[in-house]
């Protein structure tokens, strides 16, 4: 373990040089596409948040601050999907088909019909962000309490760590074994090994972000996964790209200057990267592919 942290120091120092710095032989190289850029989906928000991806490939998103959530189907427009959302934050398409939120406003856990119609899931919760498991089991970050939450199949909800100062972003391994969450407020991305029964072991200090200068913290926001394994989340220096093994590979530049908070990878074949910057959406084709939890078959 102190090899691993003296080697991610190391990076993160090389990193603030050259961000594009290759990491154990995965670049952002094997990523990107040359001559594609970041092409505008989307404006006119006050803050959006929440990208999630359905099983067809459509994305949906949040403008927290206008409470509605929209989407972009066929025409390639966002068009209103719920327009009272009442806060809600972080979205996550479950196995069962319903888009799962943080319903902040009300202080609950969601799921949305495909009519936009929601069921409570859990109540009298704090909530920022979400990832739901093949099994539909949920995780979830409350930073105003500093805790991980977890939501049983069943709905049996209970915090399964308090350690982090400001949990933020989450995902998961593809093969759901190891939770990833993002601590706002430090330089670190940590995982924890998912026990059978949803609790947390093991801790650790997994990706070490790349940090701007004379700033103690990476303001890790929201994060995605491809099918390969690799990382991919919003920071203040941009999208920072980590591969398997938990090395930096790369920072994808911001498609403005604004408050980066969210990706995944949606479309057909979950080969467009989406990202919410502040009143913006946007999008990327890309050499990767997305991963989605409700394609794992379970036993």
């Amino acid at each position: 373990m102190n090899l691993r942290r003296t080697l991610s120091f190391a990076f993160v120092l090389s990193a603030l040089i050259a961000s594009s710095a290759s990491a154990q032989g995965m670049k952002l190289s094997d990523v990107l596409i040359d001559g594609q850029d970041w092409e505008m989906v989307g404006e006119g928000f006050a803050f959006t948040e929440g990208p999630a991806v359905d099983l067809e490939g459509n994305l949906y998103f949040t403008d927290v601050f206008r409470s509605k959530i929209y989407r972009i189907m066929g025409s390639g427009k966002p068009e209103i999907f719920v327009d009272q959302s009442f806060g809600t934050n972080g979205l996550k398409f479950g196995p069962d088909g319903r888009l799962y939120g943080c319903q902040n406003g009300k202080k609950r856990i969601v799921a949305y019909d495909s009519a936009g119609k929601d069921t409570s899931i859990v109540d009298e919760v704090s909530s920022n962000d979400l990832v739901v498991m093949s099994t539909g089991a949920i995780y979830f970050t409350d930073p105003e309490h500093h805790q991980v939450w977890y939501i049983s199949p069943k709905g049996e909800k209970k915090v399964v760590d308090a350690t982090l100062d400001y949990p933020n972003g989450l995902t998961l391994w593809p093969d759901q074994s190891t939770l990833v969450v993002a601590d706002m407020r430090k330089p670190y991305l940590y995982t924890f090994r998912v026990e059978s029964d949803g609790s947390l072991k093991f801790k650790q200090p997994f990706y070490a972000c790349a940090l701007q200068r004379d700033m103690p913290d990476s303001a890790a926001d929201g994060m995605t996964i491809d099918s390969a394994g690799r990382i991919y989340v919003a920071t203040r220096l941009g999208l920072q790209v980590f591969n398997p093994s938990g090395a930096l590979s790369g920072i994808i530049a911001r498609p403005q200057n604004q408050w980066l908070a969210n990706a995944v990878f949606a479309g057909p074949k979950l080969d467009e990267l989406y990202v919410t910057c502040s009143n913006r959406v946007y999008k990327r084709k890309m050499k990767a592919s997305g991963f989605r939890y409700f394609d794992v078959k379970t036993k």
